[in-house]
């Protein structure tokens, strides 16, 4: 196969529309700053909290359907061992934004917040909370590699353009746009790769549904054909494995700071809700033709194409199933409109993932604790910095694994395992304090470690019920275990924050053992009432003493002896 020069004049045409967007959208960002009275580093990572309400729900709809989302649920879809109802993405993203609109987004907002991180460094202190943001980091490299993996299989494919090459130049193009702008640029080129995305997609349905061959995808859904049928099954033993997953890609999200990141940007609470509810619908809708290209992969005798046998699956390319079968089932030019999709999909995620980062850093980090009296310019070179860093570190991860699914659940896993249980014990838990959350985070991360990941071939130390080979022969715990590490941290972070509070408030050990000062930070609320109920007696004794008798007015000075100590 020799290179496609015609699909590379397109993808050329499509980098330079979204480099242009993105060039346009930094101006648009410094006539905002000059106009605000707030800081720069407010303009750059949540556009002054003016975001208009559509551009809104593009980007947050944008975040969410990325490479490893139209690449993924394919993948999920056509794969033999696992089928449709294992291509789970969408509903739970409904989920997640429903929940996120009527229960996260009204604390993020009215506290006015800048990151994710912010309500934990205001609770916990600075370096409890440095430890914390670590995890997040973390997702948001990976989230930059599986989008990276996703388009550099693609490309790879239909371009023949070396897979190095292509997640470089992808690379180099969504981190140039995202330094100019910050989320002014990411939100509006989010537009474009929205809109190209969902036409790019949508075209290219037609012509694989009828294709010469394929089968008629109804046939195959429960009949065996060439493969396994492509709706697949959930069985008995499979269905709490099938509902950790659920439960995962649901709850995992709501632990991420791009989610937050376009909460924040809205003018106000009821605008941030309306951007929730209307991207859970546009995320329905873009999932649909991931799964009729996968329901189209499996319908089709390989054998008769120009791939051959054996098939994408036996060849282990599963993973590239989108971009193969846009090769071999679409003519040419079709192919190409496919490619802009999956590079739409993946620009409009990587960016979210690196400006993430790098105001996790750079507000969490340096400007909270490094260097609190940084200056807006300096900051501003800080999130540059930043940006580049983490899209270098995600560019070198897609080296290592070529699996979209490895980095998507590894990323996906942390958010849920670790951050979820903390961030829902930090906004909606007063009783929660440093100590719950150490243990916590420690019970969450051996647990989660010690319960192993067949993806990244780690073996199970701990083994749940139900813990067997799968059907790729692969150690699997099919125990809903992530759930169970979530909800066990989540009850470490409450039960631990209660005895500590017990202890040092009691006295049942002396201050000195308060490492994390919690006594003296609980304590102001109480003596502030203490101080107050103090003050009206006095007043109340002040004013009644004078009229009343000897005896009478010692009985009531006893009271307040005893009220008051």
């Amino acid at each position: 196969m020799s290179l496609n020069v015609p699909g590379l004049v397109v993808m050329a045409v499509f980098y330079v529309l979204i480099l242009g967007t993105g060039i346009w959208a930094s101006l648009r960002s410094k006539k905002e700053e000059r106009k605000c009275t707030g800081d720069g580093m407010e303009i750059t990572l949540l556009a002054g909290r003016k975001i208009n309400l559509l551009v809104g729900i593009f980007t947050l709809t944008a975040t969410w359907v990325g490479g490893g989302f139209i690449l993924g649920i394919a993948e999920a879809t056509y794969n033999p061992t696992l089928g449709a109802v294992w291509a789970l993405m969408p509903v739970p993203y409904v989920v997640t934004f429903f929940l996120g609109g009527f229960f996260f987004a009204k604390p993020m907002r009215e506290n006015k917040y800048v990151t994710m991180m912010d309500p934990f460094q205001q609770r916990y202190g600075n370096i409890l909370s440095s430890a914390l943001i670590f995890p997040a980091l973390v997702a948001d490299v990976l989230w930059v590699a599986r989008t990276l993996v996703s388009l550099g299989g693609t490309m790879s494919v239909i371009l023949d353009l070396p897979y190095a090459y292509s997640i470089i130049i992808s690379s180099l193009v969504a981190i140039i746009y995202t330094l100019l702008g910050g989320l002014y640029s990411v939100a509006y080129t989010d537009v474009i790769q929205l809109v190209l995305i969902f036409v790019s997609l949508w075209v290219c349905v037609p012509f694989l549904m009828t294709n010469p061959h394929s089968v008629d995808i109804s046939l195959t859904a429960y009949n065996y054909t060439f493969q396994n049928p492509w709706v697949g099954t959930v069985e008995l033993d499979e269905a709490g494995k099938w509902f950790d997953d659920f439960m995962l890609l649901a709850l995992g999200g709501l632990a991420y700071q791009a989610f937050y990141q376009r909460i924040l940007s809205s003018s106000s609470y009821t605008q941030a809700q309306v951007t929730c509810f209307a991207s859970a619908a546009f995320c329905l809708v873009l999932g649909i033709p991931s799964v009729l290209v996968g329901a189209v992969a499996a319908s089709t005798d390989w054998n008769s194409t120009g791939y051959g046998l054996p098939t994408p699956y036996e060849r282990d390319q599963a993973g590239a199933i989108l971009p193969i079968s846009l090769q071999y089932l679409t003519p040419p030019y079709v192919s190409v409109i496919g490619i802009g999709a999956v590079a739409g999909a993946v620009m409009s995620s990587m960016d979210s993932a690196l400006l993430s980062s790098a105001s996790l850093f750079s507000s969490n980090i340096y400007k909270n604790i490094i260097r609190k009296q940084a200056s807006d310019r300096e900051m501003q070179w800080v999130i540059r910095i930043s940006v580049v860093v983490v899209g270098l570190a995600g560019t070198g991860l897609t080296f290592l694994d070529s699996s979209v699914l490895v980095f998507w659940i590894v990323g996906v896993d942390m958010s849920y395992t670790i951050m979820f249980p903390q961030l829902v014990c930090v906004l909606f838990f007063k009783v929660s304090n440093c100590y719950g959350a150490v243990v916590g985070f420690a019970m969450g991360t051996i647990m989660r470690v010690l319960s192993g990941e067949p993806l990244i071939g780690l073996p199970p130390a701990i083994q749940f019920p139900g813990c067997r080979l799968d059907k790729e022969g692969k150690l699997t715990q099919f125990f809903p275990f992530r759930t169970t590490i979530m909800i066990v941290s989540l009850l470490s972070i409450l039960l631990f924050s209660w005895l500590a509070s017990i202890i040092f408030n009691n006295g049942l050990l002396s201050e000195k053992w308060d490492v994390f000062n919690i006594k003296h930070k609980q304590n102001p609320t109480a003596r502030a009432t203490h101080n107050k109920r103090t003050n009206c007696t006095h007043f109340f004794l002040l004013t009644l003493l004078p009229s009343l008798s000897l005896e009478t007015g010692s009985t009531l000075l006893s009271v307040f002896i005893c009220w008051t100590s």
